[in-house]
């Protein structure tokens, strides 16, 4: 599983501050068999992740995890840059992490993280906070290998299963 991951946080890129997000990001990815291929930081800038996002789908990423840009101030502007990226939806990641979130603390209500298909990579935002990605990771890291090779299968193939 070819997982890129992109910490979205303007101190993390002006090295103000240390990439503790990114790296439980890639820690849990690597426990559920992930390829961690690419890791880098952007600031909270949309055109940005946009760019680096459309970079990684180009690539042949199958996964694609963010951290950071998810909240409700003026910067948090990961989940639109996603939105322009993807060209399906698949909310049940994003609805299934802010569910678990919400168990945690009441707060977790509070990401506005996105999860969807760009060509035939699955993306989804992670909030930037190391605790919040240790309780999340374990929601989805299950699904991981059936949703690349869902997504890897040639067209018009049956899922195995169905």
């Amino acid at each position: 599983m070819r997982t890129a991951i992109l910490t979205v946080s303007s101190s993390v890129a002006a090295g103000d501050t240390e990439d503790r997000s990114g790296a439980a990001l890639a820690q849990h990815a690597r426990a559920a068999g992930a390829d961690v291929v690419a890791w880098d930081v952007v600031a909270d800038d949309r055109a940005a992740i946009e760019a680096w996002l459309r970079r990684q789908v180009a690539e042949g990423a199958d996964l694609i995890f963010t951290t950071g840009g998810t909240g409700l101030t003026d910067d948090d502007l990961t989940p639109e840059a996603t939105q322009a990226v993807i060209d399906r939806d698949a909310p049940g990641f994003a609805e299934a992490m802010r569910a678990e979130a919400a168990r945690h603390t009441p707060m977790g209500i509070l990401t506005r993280g996105a999860s969807g298909i760009a060509g035939r990579t699955l993306i989804v935002n992670f909030p930037g906070n190391p605790k919040a990605i240790g309780e999340l990771f374990p929601v989805i890291a299950p699904t991981l290998q059936h949703v690349v090779e869902t997504l890897q299968r040639p067209r018009g193939e049956p899922t195995p299963g169905h």
